[in-house]
């Protein structure tokens, strides 16, 4: 290689998945090809190739990159309600990621690396439910909780992501988050 195109990365596969999240932003994961992703990082149209093998490798990288930050986001978080806002705001700061992570069909869902980070981040969430009361059934209550906990800030994150929710929601995600997953605490 000569000039401008030359090596000259220090961490080129953390380039290379840093401008798939931007391109993830600006067009969505479809759009996304590994030449763009070369052409933006400024090297060779092989050298993602080199780094991911195919797109749906790339994707994995993100994946297993969005579910390791995310649970490094829920690492230090207390109580399920903060856990709850927590996921939204990091599905709010990290939309490529987000976005990438629970589409199973884009990646390598097997991938050993991927289902670890999986893993570990719903870790997190099923620890907070503890804080739940038991109902009949206490002996998979967690499982249920969990489900339930998750479908909820899941479905309000990407409700906010898309742009879908009334304007009474507010402009700041978390606090909008914080006043909906309230509604699991009050009686009803």
């Amino acid at each position: 290689m000569t000039g401008t195109r030359g090596y000259h990365h220090g961490d080129l596969r953390r380039v290379l998945l840093a401008a798939a999240a931007v391109a993830i932003e600006e067009s969505g994961p479809a759009a996304l090809s590994l030449r763009d992703l070369a052409r933006r990082a400024g090297v060779s149209h092989a050298a993602p190739a080199h780094h991911f093998g195919d797109k749906p490798g790339l994707l994995t990288a993100l994946a297993v990159e969005g579910f390791n930050l995310l649970a490094q986001d829920l690492s230090g978080v207390d109580g399920l309600l903060e856990m709850g806002v927590a996921y939204v705001d990091f599905a709010v700061r990290r939309r490529a990621h987000f976005e990438v992570m629970f589409r199973p069909d884009l990646y390598r869902a097997d991938a050993p690396e991927l289902v670890e980070a999986r893993k570990r981040s719903r870790a997190f969430l099923r620890s907070a439910v503890v804080d739940l009361p038991s109902g009949p059934g206490a002996a998979d209550s967690a499982t249920r909780d969990t489900l339930a906990a998750w479908s909820i800030v899941h479905g309000f994150a990407t409700l906010w992501n898309a742009g879908a929710l009334p304007d009474e929601a507010g402009k700041d995600p978390r606090e909008a988050a914080r006043t909906v997953i309230r509604r699991l605490f009050e009686p009803c």
